[in-house]
């Protein structure tokens, strides 16, 4: 089972994972903080509100955004918001990055985790940095030659994991310290930067709805599934909704990620996310 600091993820024990974002060019605006007061009086807010973790992202991955700012850019601000949360919060930190010099910058100063939504596979030196400091590392589904993708309604994104879970073996990472994620935004027609897979058999919001209800066939993989659903845009051409409109169909999305083997929910939303799963737990 992993352990992002202190905190398991595992089955029996669903976590939430709030997001802090110090890249002005993130699509959810509401979770952008940059100044040193913003930053650290939003950490405390996460952990009131119920937050087990804490992922930092200083450059958005958002495909449909122009976002790619220079990896020494990446790196001031995200050293920057860890020691910025170390010194006025409690919680584990994660980092939401693809590059490995990034990472690795990050860890130097305190860094629990990495979150890769390139599964290992946009940089190749993302694994030998997870295998040498021995922490854990949440692979995102992530697939540069879409042409592997299976033809029709479905494609495989649980090849496309394992390809991942395959490179981070390989490369001496723990299995204990693996989990999966299916990346849901992140398979598109088209996209402004690289961190994204193409595919053009199935409209990108339908591939989105089907993994999250067909999530249960991640579990052959044995590995903690995390899940990044909270106001994401396939809610909005699903349901017509601008960002702000999406609260309660990314808390039900949620949910049934939690039914359907979820035991690490990334979210926007902690508060609401953690009143959700407590309502949960009353009955299942």
């Amino acid at each position: 089972m992993p352990y992002i600091g202190d905190v398991p993820i595992g089955k029996n024990s669903i976590k939430i994972m709030g997001i802090v974002n110090v890249s002005p060019e993130s699509f959810y605006k509401n979770s952008i903080k940059t100044s040193i007061d913003e930053i650290s009086s939003y950490a405390k807010k996460l952990e009131n509100d119920g937050a087990d973790i804490i992922d930092i992202g200083a450059m958005s991955t958002a495909p449909y955004l122009n976002t790619m700012i220079s990896s020494d850019d990446e790196i001031v601000r995200l050293t920057k918001a860890i020691k910025i949360i170390k010194e006025n919060c409690k919680l584990p930190i994660s980092v939401d990055t693809p590059r490995s010099i990034v990472a690795e910058e990050a860890i130097k100063i305190g860094a629990h985790a990495i979150n890769d939504v390139c599964g290992l596979k946009y940089d190749h030196k993302m694994a030998e940095i997870a295998s040498k400091y021995n922490i854990p590392i949440i692979i995102g589904a992530y697939e540069k030659n879409p042409h592997k993708l299976l033809k029709g309604k479905s494609f495989s994104t649980k090849k496309i994991l394992h390809d991942s879970i395959t490179i981070a073996q390989k490369a001496g990472i723990k299995t204990a310290n693996i989990i999966i994620d299916p990346s849901i935004g992140f398979f598109r027609n088209e996209s402004n930067n690289p961190f994204f897979t193409k595919i053009t058999k199935i409209p990108w919001y339908l591939r989105d709805i089907e993994i999250v209800s067909n999530l249960k066939e991640l579990s052959t993989l044995s590995l903690p599934i995390c899940i990044s659903i909270s106001n994401k845009s396939f809610l909005g051409k699903l349901l017509n909704l601008t960002i702000d409109e999406r609260l309660i169909p990314s808390l039900i999305m949620e949910v049934i990620a939690i039914i359907n083997g979820a035991t690490l929910i990334r979210t926007h939303n902690v508060k609401e996310t953690m009143l959700a799963l407590k309502t949960l737990q009353l009955i299942y």
